[in-house]
């Protein structure tokens, strides 16, 4: 049985959509846990983290998304389990998850240093479970260059726990390729796949956008499959952003007061993907009526508009179960950029 621990040395490297890709890709019978949650899903009155819920989900496995995480919070564990008891319910945890079968992901957490005060990281991971750890890499070309030359020279790396690197969202490989490939192949790391940016995979939906923000649907529960591909934030006054276009592409995001009817209703009117109201006021209910008329779906929020802001901006853009065109965008992908072979030591 394959065990990989999937980690990276920055956030938002790309590591979820690289599971879902390769578990795809591979066909093996899969089994999947995330030891530290920390991309919170709060439902049913239920702590889950995305990507264990995300997973969970598209691949119809046994255990819920609940089940898949030892825990959510620094002091809750440092209170809750010392090393050894972390170490225990890791392994009990593994075992149910991988029985019966042929590969199991371990998804670290959000960059290589999280969750070592709680013996989580992923190279505690790594060294626990007897896995192998593949780490994304990604960023403009000379971020690349620095973090894999750090992996190779400054982390103490056990290279019995060590598959590879795979580089992510490379905005030319072409380039790339003739002119960095070559420095970063004499670092010495095995390089498991070159995978170009895809601008399709940074889009989001309305679902998605709720989820993420905790966001209550006040209209628009059938719209919430409508694509966004641009985030606009409502700082400046109504006419100036309707002569300067900013509600002209539906594919389009409104961040703002709740109390900025006139901007609110241009929105609506424009047919934008979606209107996030802050500050958790509720719009009038003619503007509510109006919003539902048009199927634009209203998210309400407690956080001001620059907080909100913030916190969209800092969102990676996962699929969800039901965005199944992006799924196979990623396994796509990974069939086309990935060396499959050298994952599993046998073609898929």
């Amino acid at each position: 049985m394959e065990r990989l621990i999937i980690s990276s040395l920055r956030q938002s490297a790309g590591k979820t959509s690289l599971i879902i890709g390769l578990a795809k890709a591979l066909g093996m019978k899969l089994g999947y846990m995330k030891p530290f949650g920390e991309r919170f899903l709060y439902k049913k009155k239920r702590l889950w983290d995305y990507d264990a819920a995300l997973i969970s989900r598209i691949f119809d496995l046994e255990d819920g998304p609940e089940e898949l995480s030892i825990g959510f919070h620094h002091l809750q564990m440092f209170y809750s389990l010392d090393k050894k008891a972390t170490k225990e319910k890791l392994l009990e945890t593994f075992q149910r998850v991988s029985e019966d079968k042929e590969i199991v992901f371990v998804e670290a957490g959000k960059d290589f240093s999280f969750g070592t005060s709680v013996h989580l990281d992923a190279q505690t991971l790594a060294t626990d479970l007897d896995g192998q750890m593949i780490f994304v890499i990604s960023g403009d070309e000379n971020t690349v260059a620095d973090d894999i030359g750090f992996l190779a020279n400054r982390l103490p790396l056990d290279r019995e726990h060590f598959k590879g690197v795979v580089i992510n969202k490379v905005m030319n490989v072409s380039d790339f390729t003739d002119s960095y490939l070559p420095i970063i192949e004499k670092m010495g790391l095995p390089l498991l796949g070159v995978i170009p940016y895809c601008p399709e995979l940074t889009y989001l939906t309305v679902e998605f956008l709720a989820n993420r923000i905790l966001a209550k649907v006040l209209t628009g529960e059938s719209a919430l499959h409508r694509q966004i591909r641009d985030i606009v934030v409502g700082s400046i006054g109504t006419e100036a952003a309707i002569q300067n276009g900013l509600f002209d592409d539906r594919h389009k995001a409104l961040i703002v007061s709740g109390d900025r009817s006139d901007m609110i209703l241009s929105a609506i009117e424009s047919g934008i993907a979606t209107v996030v109201l802050t500050n958790n006021i509720v719009p009038s209910s003619a503007t509510i009526s109006r919003a539902e008329a048009m199927g634009v779906p209203l998210l309400l929020v407690p956080t001001d508009t620059h907080a909100t802001a913030r916190q969209v901006d800092s969102i990676e853009a996962l699929p969800t179960v039901n965005d199944t065109g992006k799924i196979a965008v990623i396994e796509k992908m990974v069939r086309n950029y990935i060396d499959l072979q050298r994952i599993t030591g046998t073609k898929p």
